[in-house]
């Protein structure tokens, strides 16, 4: 096993130390904030330590190919992009904090996701549809490294595949913008150009998002080896299940424990060098 280091700032004393807690025989640069020690093994001193030195850190077979991968499927909210939508859609009617808890309940597992959702969609009624072209515009931001990792899936003929517990206005713009291909999210219910407080449809939950994920699956004909998934909240665990790599981006606990790697500290780029 290898074991991959990454941060945003790694000192050679750090480096040498993680080396020596490891018994890894080289360290090899992979990028200036991301270092490679051959031959590693797992420590009870590796984790406190990477916390405490703010490094992300994960233990990779030599033989994981980047190039064997042929499907990445994401989640949006706090993963592809930095923001919870709904939440930035509600300050515009000063419901952020409302809506913001319910958000924060549901990621952690603690709320039943459809529930929860039409709980705060509820919320909105009455706001006029212009609110979600000013979040797309002034809010909405891409995560750190998310243009450098979809450049290389690209790149690598890698498809792409969007979930998200969010709306279609928001998934369908980045699918066009960042060159997806496929998105699978809620549709809002507008009329007489405000918001109803309805979700058309069924909600996009936990389930959904592994339907979507088993559905491009099968339509690729990948095995389960061929898919990394990535996600940050409770709702994201039962497609990152059925990925052979899956990647906890900035998640919640709940989420790192349960998937292969978690990054914590590094933007999504990190995940181009988990695999060789």
């Amino acid at each position: 096993m290898n074991l991959v280091i990454q941060g945003g700032d790694i000192a050679t004393p750090d480096l040498k130390q993680l080396a020596k807690i490891a018994g890894a025989s080289a360290i090899e640069a992979i990028t200036p904030t991301a270092f490679r020690l051959r031959n590693a093994a797992p420590s009870p001193q590796l984790a406190p330590y990477c916390e405490n030195a703010r490094l992300d850190y994960a233990f990779v077979p030599a033989e994981r190919r980047l190039l064997d991968i042929r499907l990445a499927v994401m989640d949006m909210d706090s993963t592809l992009i930095t923001i919870e939508c709904i939440d930035e859609i509600a300050d515009l009617q000063g419901l952020k904090p409302q809506v913001a808890a319910i958000t924060a309940a549901a990621m952690r597992g603690e709320l039943d996701y459809p529930q929860s959702l039409r709980q705060r969609v509820a919320l909105l009624k009455g706001l006029d549809a212009g609110a979600l072209q000013r979040v797309y515009d002034e809010r909405l931001r891409l995560s750190p490294g998310a243009e450098a990792m979809l450049a290389k899936f690209k790149k690598l003929g890698i498809k792409t595949l969007l979930v998200s517990g969010g709306f279609t206005y928001f998934t369908g713009r980045l699918k066009d913008r960042l060159k997806l291909d496929y998105t699978r999210s809620n549709v809002l219910e507008i009329a007489d150009g405000k918001l109803t407080g309805g979700v058309i449809g069924d909600i996009v939950d936990a389930g959904v998002k592994r339907a979507a994920l088993l559905q491009a699956r099968d339509e690729l004909g990948l095995s389960r080896d061929q898919i990394i998934a990535l996600g940050d909240g409770a709702n994201d665990l039962q497609f990152m299940a059925e990925a052979g790599v899956s990647i906890a981006y900035h998640a919640k606990p709940v989420v790192r424990a349960q998937a292969t790697y978690a990054l914590n500290f590094v933007g999504l780029d990190g995940v181009l060098n988990l695999f060789n």
